[in-house]
């Protein structure tokens, strides 16, 4: 489709936009399936691209398509006869090879921008994240100018980083792409982030990382899958304001990070944390860790690294007015209601649904703060 026919079908009938064909890379996940459930409920045609199918989707009117974004053929075979593609796979995390997560968020990257430029789609919006901008200092109402890290001390922040780059550079006169960085997306559906902190926290086995004052952007799911929405439909032409940019994604109402995680456990019913431990010693504590794994080669995850330190004492807000002002980015719902209906999932689905209470995980690390 051509871009000024792209600008065409922006305009509204009805009480939405005009129908669009799209394509969700990790359609299957947390972020993916609710954005692909927003576009059904919009009138719009949704393919899903996964390692895997998924009948719920299917059922609930998407086409489900198994495709390994590191088979670039295959990805070029599949990604075509779209309008928009939501690039939202990625191979999340804080620890691991780092040629493990540039097989996924680089190579897997490169493959769907080929094939957006192979078969004239119009339009890449893309999945990214703060962490690329590093945790190395306080950041607070951050600027998208903000600098990448000139160093990371983690494999997934380096490898997003270095995606986010070529989706940039991609924006051209026949493919506009934008970048969006949510933060911290909670909500129902998540099996990663919050299920795992509150396990940890549950066990006694989480610390107040500093001295518990940081303050951090949230983001809840619906909010981080409008924003992506919203974006594909700022997105008319490589020239439109938004194109070739990256934009922090949150609820825009930063919270003191444990003040409001002990909320949230006050409202399970579980204990508090209360364990403290300064941002020095963590980081010492993660260096002897991180080590420990590099010589020995131990299975899973270490409990903490240099880089989830950071992240756990360091304040990381940023400023909603880019995306509010470029591409009309609003939030639908607010946080207090996100922090509700979180707490009402997790109880159902962590605390209740285990008979013996909450449980520890076979790999019971602190869930990545820098991922979607």
């Amino acid at each position: 489709m051509g871009h000024g026919a792209m600008a065409a079908e922006l305009g509204r009938t009805g009480g939405g936009m005009t129908a669009l064909k799209t394509l969700i890379t990790g359609g299957g996940g947390f972020l993916g399936s609710r954005l692909a459930e927003l576009l059904l409920e919009e009138g719009h045609d949704v393919t899903v691209l996964a390692r895997n199918v998924y009948p719920a989707l299917e059922k609930a009117g998407a086409k489900s398509i198994a495709c390994d974004l590191c088979d670039g053929p295959r990805v070029r075979e599949t990604i075509k006869d779209v309008d928009v593609v939501f690039h939202v796979a990625a191979k999340a995390g804080y620890w691991g090879p780092l040629a493990s997560y540039r097989g996924v968020n680089v190579d897997g990257t490169r493959n769907v921008i080929d094939a957006c430029r192979a078969n004239g789609v119009g339009r890449l919006v893309y999945t990214s994240t703060p962490s690329v901008i590093g945790y190395a200092q306080e950041v607070e109402n951050g600027s998208p100018e903000l600098p990448y890290a000139d160093r990371h001390e983690s494999p997934y922040p380096e490898t997003k980083a270095e995606a986010e780059r070529m989706v940039r550079e991609a924006n051209g006169p026949e493919l506009a792409t934008v970048s969006l960085r949510p933060h911290l997306i909670i909500g129902p559906g998540d099996n990663n982030l919050m299920p795992r902190i509150v396990r940890r926290a549950a066990d006694g086995k989480l610390p107040i990382v500093g001295d518990g004052s940081n303050r951090v952007d949230l983001t809840y799911v619906d909010n981080a899958a409008w924003a992506h929405i919203d974006a594909a439909h700022g997105l008319t032409s490589p020239t439109a304001k938004c194109a070739g940019r990256a934009y922090f994604i949150s609820n825009g109402e930063p919270v003191v990070l444990w003040d409001w995680l002990n909320g949230l456990l006050r409202d399970l019913g579980l204990p508090e944390v209360r364990k403290r431990v300064s941002l020095t010693t963590a980081r010492v504590v993660g260096t002897t860790l991180e080590l420990a794994w590099n010589t020995f080669h131990l299975d899973g995850e270490p409990r903490l690294t240099r880089f989830l330190a950071s992240a756990l004492a360091r304040s990381h807000w940023y400023d909603m007015k880019p995306a509010q002002e470029d591409f009309n980015y609003r939030v639908r719902v607010p946080m207090a209601e996100g922090t509700r209906r979180t707490a009402d999932w997790l109880r159902e689905h962590v605390i209740e649904a285990s008979p013996a209470g909450v449980e520890r995980p076979a790999d019971a690390s602190t869930a990545h703060p820098g991922g979607p």
